[in-house]
């Protein structure tokens, strides 16, 4: 995949349906603009569709996006697309509802994980990748345990 060919309006929005209800998120393409259409071209090719949520922290994200929590191709948390995505760090902070990007601790080693806070997280400020932002669902990210599927990511034109 080339992010330079995903073509981004701006007006797109996440639809992420768990067996806990419905999560939507809108994108930052000015902040972020390979991570989003990265995002985007990943949800729309039905990448995320049975990946699972394998990391929640209490007060603090929960965490998927690991191809290997559905294809058991290796450790769950270590899994992504084949790429990589160069940082992108802005001045948008960590609140809650934040979407960003997981990576290791190689600051360019994004690639499909993701996560949601649940509180606000200043420390994480430019450090990694915000892309989006909680608009409808909170209470299903703040009710998602360990293991929850994510049975279909949608990208869907907003209002």
């Amino acid at each position: 995949m080339h992010v330079s060919d995903v073509k981004v309006t701006g007006d797109e929005i996440a639809v992420i349906t768990t067996s806990r209800g419905v999560i939507k998120f809108k994108f930052y393409p000015e902040a972020a603009p390979n991570h989003v259409a990265s995002y985007i071209e990943l949800a729309r090719a039905g990448f995320y569709d049975g990946t699972t949520f394998h990391r929640v922290e209490p007060g603090f994200v929960i965490q998927g996006g690991d191809p290997n929590s559905k294809t058991g191709a290796g450790p769950v948390g270590t899994g992504g697309p084949g790429y990589s995505l160069a940082a992108e760090f802005s001045k948008v902070p960590h609140l809650e509802g934040t979407v960003a990007m997981a990576r290791s601790q190689s600051p360019d080693s994004a690639g499909s994980q993701f996560y949601i806070c649940l509180a606000p997280a200043s420390f994480l400020d430019g450090q990694y990748t915000v892309f989006g932002q909680v608009i409808e669902g909170m209470d299903v990210v703040k009710a998602t345990k360990v293991g929850d599927v994510m049975e279909s990511v949608r990208i869907e034109e907003g209002q």
